[in-house]
């Protein structure tokens, strides 16, 4: 029985010991299962958090996109682009212009114009604009459909020969409306401008070119004026053949008859005048510095024997041909004008000298082919001068014969050493010449500045 008895109490006490460890794993588990239910809750407010903060601010991005679509809204609501502003007033709308220009090239002498590439700004007030400031927003930028529902001037270049505007990928321009109703519009033009030059100096010389803008309401509604820094450029703004000297702003209003009584009318005009100085760098390795080579090569024929007929021809002709040549091709991008130009000067003195240097070639064979001539006459004297030994008063018969003789080579020498004298004269004679035309030519055409009035 007491053996029955321990065998119960170790069974029980193996029981207990399995409930209680038991329970110890449930109350173990459910403290993770809190823990990890409580991160949970926190990390899904979290979340909730960082979606009401999101929510918020597009709620905020909608509420100011709105209030822009409502202030363009309420700016054109009953806006007519075709009235200028102040249209009913006393007192005309005044428009500030500025230019930035990015671009001069294709400068044409033969047809008397440049192309020009720039950024024309105006800056005006229209009273119908004007809106509540919004937070954040300077200015209404507007896109590209919407400025043709503003007024703009209807500003035009009257010295324009082609123009036109920039499209690619979207129209070139822009426009900002300010709170007050201020409105500045920007516009990217290339345009083909005229630009009367002056070729007198050419290639030494200035030209004066101008941008000429006109519109076609009168000065009772509209005047233009100059920005207060009028004109810009771009520094990276390179140009081969000129660059750029004094510019001037400059009113250019002008007076139409434009009623039947015969009133005139006056309309606003501003110019741009801005001094090109050429770059004559080109001129002096294409064309002066080649032809001064041409008459020195005309020269060498002063140093080549008088009896090198041959080679004196060849080099004169040769010269000749080569300086019409170069003088052609020089004038060939010229307009025809009917003034001089100062590389007319310069290629007709050239052709002077080494036609010159021809022409003295050809006074020189003269001289000593006619004193070949006459030495081949002169050889039949002795015969004559041996039978006349025979006759009685024959000693004063070889005196004639014999002083006829002399005086003969006397002047056959004479014609042979003046045809020598005339190339060793010459030798200095052009050079000084030459040196002496250069001096006056550069003087001339570095300081002289010519009246514009006197072309005709």
């Amino acid at each position: 029985m007491i053996v029955l008895s321990a065998k119960v109490v170790s069974i029980k006490c193996l029981y207990l010991f399995y409930i209680t460890t038991c329970l110890t794993c449930q109350v173990t588990g459910f403290q993770n299962m809190s823990t990890s239910s409580m991160a949970s809750i926190q990390n899904s407010t979290d979340l909730e958090k960082v979606e009401m903060g999101a929510r918020s601010q597009l709620q905020s991005a909608s509420i100011h996109k709105s209030q822009r679509q409502q202030t363009l809204d309420q700016l054109l609501q009953g806006y007519d682009p075709r009235i200028p502003p102040n249209y009913e007033e006393d007192f005309p709308v005044k428009v500030l212009v500025q230019l930035h220009i990015t671009s001069i090239d294709s400068i044409s002498e033969s047809n008397m114009d440049f192309s020009i590439g720039m950024f024309l700004r105006q800056n005006w007030n229209d009273t119908r604009l004007k809106y509540t400031a919004l937070p954040r927003l300077k200015a209404l930028e507007l896109d590209s459909r919407m400025m043709d529902k503003v007024w703009v001037p209807d500003l035009f270049i009257a010295n324009e020969k082609q123009a036109h505007f920039h499209v690619v990928t979207v129209p070139n321009k822009l426009m900002h409306i300010y709170p007050d109703g201020r409105v500045h519009y920007s516009v990217r033009i290339t345009a083909t401008l005229k630009c009367s030059m002056d070729l007198r100096k050419y290639p030494l010389d200035n030209q004066t070119c101008y941008v000429m803008m006109e519109n076609g309401y009168s000065t009772d509604n509209l005047v233009f004026d100059w920005n207060p820094l009028p004109v810009t450029h771009d520094r990276r703004l390179v140009q081969v053949q000129f660059h750029f000297g004094a510019m001037q702003t400059l009113r250019c209003d002008k007076a139409y008859e434009g009623d039947i009584d015969g009133r005139t009318v006056n309309y606003t005009c501003i110019m741009l005048q801005f001094e090109m100085v050429r770059s004559f760098g080109y001129y002096i390795i294409q064309v002066y510095i080649p032809s001064i080579l041409i008459v020195i090569l005309s020269w060498v024929s002063f140093w080549l024997d008088i009896d090198a007929v041959p080679a004196r021809i060849s080099l004169g002709l040769l010269t000749v041909l080569t300086m019409t040549t170069q003088s052609a091709g020089a004038r060939s991008a010229l307009p025809r004008v009917s003034y001089v130009k100062g590389i007319d000067v310069w290629m007709a003195a050239c052709l002077i000298f080494v036609f010159s240097a021809l022409i003295e070639f050809a006074y020189v064979n003269v001289n000593s082919r006619v004193e070949r001539r006459r030495r081949a006459s002169s050889h039949p004297i002795p015969g004559p001068m041996s039978s006349d030994l025979q006759c009685q008063n024959g000693k004063e018969t070889i005196l004639k014969k014999k002083g006829t003789v002399f005086r003969r080579l006397n002047f056959f020498a004479t014609s042979r050493e003046k045809a020598r004298t005339t190339d060793r004269f010459s030798r200095f004679a052009f050079p000084t010449a030459f040196i002496v035309f250069n001096t006056a030519y550069w003087c001339l055409y570095t300081f002289w500045t010519p009246n514009p009035s006197d072309v005709q």
